[in-house]
């Protein structure tokens, strides 16, 4: 008999392109995982700025803390640490383009742009996505009118352990799952299964697995010392390019209210 798939990790990014917190549990809002991507860092003109552009993000360092989250520099310890809560207030407004979209939304501090202009060498600001703005999910795959935060596209991003150890068994160095960015990560089953799955259930939510995520450069940035190579994506290239696309991992919709642990049986009820 089959091992269970089971939920292994789970991880928000409260700032967009920033690292991640892995949790033992989280919840689950219409937007995805509560406080994840709700933060973005955009430039003097108010475009959105990621790691594609701006590998140095990579050293800006994200960790826990109450109600909020700090930010630190990994290599300038000068750089006293940032404390940003997970909320922000409607006192200074603007509109910002993420993407093909332009959405409102709130500014931080004077302190976190001050902090991260210092930081990134670059005059920048951070934003939040209120809960009062709508940013839908692509609208030709999205039948139930699923909303998403800052995120690239999706609610919820999805890979599975054997996946990554399939591609690591592949390079010369093994690259960590960091390297992906997903929300939810399971572990049982074979290599690339999620790519069939249609409707999933983690505990007791129901997911939807909408289609495989296309990579980009952001896969070959080293996390912890911001350093660009040419993989994973140069092997990812050789046998799971689709049309013009690398894939790996499964961009998902979810039920838009819950809570999921650590350690949660995944189930899935029916294949694409």
């Amino acid at each position: 008999m089959a091992a269970p798939l089971l939920l292994s990790d789970l991880y928000i990014y409260p700032v967009k392109s920033l690292g991640g917190i892995r949790v033992t549990e989280a919840e689950v809002t219409s937007r995805g995982l509560r406080h994840d991507r709700r933060w973005l860092i955009v430039d003097h003109r108010n475009q959105f700025m990621t790691q594609r552009q701006h590998a140095d993000m990579a050293l800006l360092q994200v960790s826990p803390a109450y109600n909020g989250f700090l930010l630190s520099h990994r290599q300038r310890p000068e750089l006293l640490p940032l404390y940003v809560p997970f909320e922000a207030t409607p006192e200074r407004t603007l509109f910002v383009t993420i993407w093909d979209d332009m959405v409102f939304a709130w500014r931080g501090s004077r302190e976190a742009d001050e902090w991260l202009s210092t930081a990134l060498g670059r005059e920048c600001r951070l934003v939040y996505m209120s809960d009062m703005v709508v940013r839908s999910v692509e609208p030709e795959l999205n039948p139930a009118d699923a909303v998403v935060s800052f995120a690239d596209g999706y609610p919820f991003l999805l890979a599975g352990t054997e996946a990554l150890a399939e591609l690591n068994s592949r390079l010369p160095e093994p690259v960590p799952m960091n390297r992906f960015r997903p929300n939810l990560v399971f572990e049982g089953g074979t290599a690339w299964e999620e790519d069939s799955w249609h409707e999933f259930r983690v505990g007791e939510l129901p997911f939807r697995a909408v289609r495989a995520c296309g990579r980009c450069v952001m896969t070959t940035i080293d996390q912890q010392t911001a350093k660009k190579g040419a993989e994973p994506l140069r092997t990812l290239a050789s046998y799971r390019t689709q049309g013009s696309k690398v894939m790996f991992g499964q961009n998902v919709t979810g039920p838009g209210h819950g809570t999921l642990r650590v350690g949660d049986t995944v189930q899935v009820l029916s294949w694409k």
